[in-house]
């Protein structure tokens, strides 16, 4: 495999370090924020604490390329085309705002191989690409797969790069062989930008191959995978300046400002909507869902069955992810031939916790914990011929929730100090979009359920994260605005308590302890 990489473009560096710089950013200026998540691409600007200047937003809607087998992927340069057309629009509509940085946000675990001259070998292979799924059990049979996790705070799974990248050698040689780095699609923006591609501290960390307590690729990993540690992007958090050829014309403005490395999209979420300790959890429901929790600490334990990444150099975010959640909702509107959002949210409402006898298993894209089955596929327990398209959807819904009262558990369980009074913020628009379900997600969780104001907390996230690089307040200083709170009630807790148990009973009898693919 050949050692030499891409072509060196001209790199300079901002005098920054992390929570701080050597002069502080002025109210006057704004920071632009782009946000490439799973099913769109956003930018925006905002200042420094985090207020949205509403009429620069952009937005373009985009989806993955699915197949039978599992595959979901992109297109990278496609990818970048929309992420260059949000850009134009919003320094457009930013008139003459002086802009001091860009912050970026992308879904994490995503890979594509790129060769000698930059050009892409492969597609971008997504989280939701399960195709390596008999990769992973492979590495599983090798490996200690606890002392992986308890280095990189990944499981082996199939939404990580090393399933993923032992699968594409076998099943893609050729565009294997071609390739020279296998990078995230921030990484291949930043290409196209300047040249080089540089892998943020948050962006490395959901890899699957960074050891998160070193901040170093991870030696015994690599060892037995199909790539060397050359084959990586260097990990660093310094940001880049000083846009090459078309764009520095294109955006002159933004020519000499600093451009950070991408962030991890749910740890900007965590940012965006003001859960930045260990007293509070970000519950986001979009195309997917998780659920997490952020703090400072120099070192941590990875709790059992969770994933944990490093954001930065002092900071830690922890969870779960269910690879279904608004995702799923679209799909049993389309297969049931629900009536219009509003309507169907008048019939969920009306109905009693579990009283549709169903048992729902809310896996049709596979597990992402906490037992992280790559096999796992959806199913539904309990049907009659008297069972109404509202009801499944109910279940549904129902069952995302218990899912990640799941993941709550774990949390509390790791870390049990500020377990009793930690609050949830929900976040997302799967999630807000629906009151009934807010409400089912605090009987389910047992705990209160604030809803947030934030309309983007990815893209709010990544600008104040900028911002505070720049000189502007820490993250733990700026508030974000919150909405009205739901209190539980004890009488449906117990009764998704009881949801619960079936719904774990119907995991063993379907899924069981294996974790593998064929």
């Amino acid at each position: 495999m050949p050692q030499s990489i891409l072509p060196q473009g001209k790199w300079m560096y901002w005098c920054w370090f992390r929570g701080g710089c050597l002069c502080s950013m002025r109210s006057s200026e704004h920071v632009m924020s782009i946000d490439v998540g799973s099913s769109s691409v956003r930018c925006a600007l905002y200042d420094e604490a985090g207020g949205l200047v509403e009429r620069t937003r952009t937005s373009f809607g985009y989806g993955f390329e699915t197949t039978r087998e599992g595959g979901a992927t992109l297109d990278a340069d496609k990818l970048c085309e929309l992420i260059f057309r949000a850009v134009d629009e919003t320094l457009a509509r930013a008139e003459t705002r002086e802009i001091s940085g860009i912050g970026l946000s992308t879904f994490w675990h995503g890979v594509l191989g790129v060769n000698r001259r930059g050009d892409p070998t492969t597609p971008v292979f997504t989280w939701a690409d399960r195709r390596a799924a008999g990769a992973a059990e492979k590495l599983r049979q090798r490996l200690d797969e606890i002392a992986v996790h308890k280095r990189t705070g990944c499981m082996l799974h199939s939404s990580y790069l090393p399933a993923k990248l032992s699968w594409l050698s076998r099943s893609f040689p050729r565009q294997f062989e071609e390739t020279v780095r296998w990078i995230s699609p921030g990484e291949y923006l930043y290409l196209r930008l300047f040249g080089e591609a540089v892998v943020g501290t948050s962006m490395a960390a959901g890899t699957g191959l960074l050891d998160q307590n070193q901040t170093v690729w991870d030696t015994e990993l690599l060892n037995t995978l199909p790539v060397n540690v050359e084959q990586l992007s260097p990990v660093s958090d310094e940001p880049a300046r000083g846009l090459r050829g078309e764009f520095a014309q294109r955006w002159a403005r933004l020519r000499d400002v600093p451009w950070f490395p991408a962030l991890g999209d749910g740890a900007c979420s965590n940012v965006g909507s003001g859960c930045v300790g260990r007293d509070r959890l970000a519950l986001m429901v979009g195309t997917s869902g998780a659920i997490r929790m952020l703090w400072r600490a120099s070192s941590v334990l990875p709790p059992a069955g969770l994933w944990c990444y490093r954001m930065d150099a002092s900071r830690f975010v922890a969870g779960g992810a269910l690879s279904d959640g608004g995702n799923l909702v679209a799909w049993l509107r389309k297969t049931l031939r629900l009536p219009e959002p509003e309507e169907t949210e008048e019939q969920l409402a009306t109905m009693e916790p579990d009283a549709h006898g169903l048992t729902f298993l809310p896996l049709l894209a596979g597990e992402r914990g906490p037992a992280w089955a790559d096999i796992a596929n959806g199913t539904v327990a309990g049907l009659s011929l008297s069972t109404e398209p509202a009801e499944i959807l109910r279940a549904a819904i129902e069952a995302v929730a218990l899912r990640f009262a799941l993941v709550a558990e774990g949390l509390d369980a790791a870390f049990p100090d500020e377990a009793a009074g930690r609050e949830v913020v929900a976040t997302g628009g799967g999630l807000l979009a629906s009151p009934t379900w807010v409400g089912i997600m605090a009987d389910a969780l047992g705990r209160p359920v604030t809803v947030s104001r934030v309309p983007e907390a990815s893209s709010r996230g990544a600008a104040l994260l900028a911002a505070e690089a720049l000189g502007g307040p820490r993250i733990e200083e700026v508030a974000a605005p919150l909405g009205e709170t739901v209190e539980p009630d004890e009488g449906r807790y117990e009764a998704y308590r009881r949801a619960l148990e079936r719904q774990r009973d119907l995991y063993e009898a379907v899924v069981g302890n294996r974790k593998g693919g064929a």
